[in-house]
């Protein structure tokens, strides 16, 4: 007999109404997409859109794949317009698995990147938001906690304050990944990494394939290893980015912006850098940190 994952909190702040999942009526096909945040989120619906929808151009996969537990809209206007798709459904979280319901027939893909590649790729998210941005997550009702301020200017600051204060100004890396890698046995997860797209995206295609039980049409396979492809999604961003990128400065082609790992060595010297994994270390377990780091599993 398994042992599934209960939910037991609710998470709250100026992004977060995990209460949503309370209420979502589960189909057993379901697709969960989860990550911390900027580890290949957006890389992975579009992955998905592809693979349930046979290499099709077009797809509008930011509005196809909500992300569930985002507080605006309010879960009274998202839930029934989740409820009125018709297609396989491929749902977004950021939420660690105790904040989440957990369906034993849905099917659960968790993406991990090492953290000071997502904190640069948080950082140009950040830095590059518009006042409409503040406005959605600050000023719409309901948000619980503090607003979120403006970045400072050094991306050096920026680190340190995630890397000492958990997160901050968004929420704890740690928590999330530990609590995905703790479930990684159950036979609905499975741990993607950012590296390994980046190393072989047509072997990590297929990988998905399997896991999600599709079954590949050869002859549409090139279309799908194109629009998976960096190139591709940044050449059509507005439909894959929220609300056609319409909250950050430079819009779509912002949000998918390098797509590149280790920027950080450029700017964190030795004994920072230590410092990041050391506290990866301490947070995590040697595997799962190795894991987080690398992608790869030790032995």
């Amino acid at each position: 007999m398994l042992d599934f994952p209960q939910k037991t909190r609710e998470l709250h702040n100026h992004h977060f109404d995990s209460t949503i999942w309370n209420d979502l009526q589960f189909r057993d096909d379901d697709i969960v997409i989860a990550t911390y945040g900027k580890s290949g989120t957006t890389w992975m619906q579009q992955i998905l859109g592809q693979l349930i929808f046979n290499g099709a151009e077009g797809l509008d996969v930011a509005e196809m794949s909500p992300w569930l537990d985002l507080r605006v809209p309010p879960k009274e206007v998202k839930l029934p317009i989740v409820e009125a798709q018709t297609h396989r459904r491929f749902l977004k979280t950021h939420l660690p698995v105790d904040a989440l319901v957990f369906s034993p027939k849905a099917k659960y893909i968790y993406i991990g990147r090492d953290g000071r590649d997502v904190v640069w790729s948080l950082y140009n998210h950040h830095s590059n938001a518009n006042e409409s941005w503040y406005e959605a997550l600050n000023d719409t009702p309901g948000r619980v906690g503090p607003p979120i301020g403006k970045p400072p200017e050094s991306i050096q600051q920026y680190f340190h304050d995630w890397l000492e204060q958990d997160g901050y100004p968004f929420w704890s890396i740690w928590e999330n990944v530990k609590s995905w890698w703790e479930i990684q046995h159950l036979p609905n997860v499975l741990l993607v990494h950012y590296a390994q797209l980046k190393q072989d995206l047509p072997g990590q295609i297929r990988r998905i394939a399997e896991f999600l039980n599709i079954s590949i049409d050869e002859e549409k396979w090139d279309a799908i290893v194109e629009h998976c492809s960096f190139d591709y999604m940044k050449q059509h961003a507005a439909q894959s980015v929220p609300l056609g990128g319409t909250l950050w400065k430079g819009g779509a082609k912002t949000f998918i912006h390098q797509g590149i790992n280790g920027r950080w060595r450029d700017t964190l010297s030795p004994e920072e850098s230590q410092r990041y994994e050391q506290i990866a270390r301490e947070k995590l377990g040697e595997d799962c940190a190795y894991w987080l780091a690398t992608g790869e599993f030790s032995n």
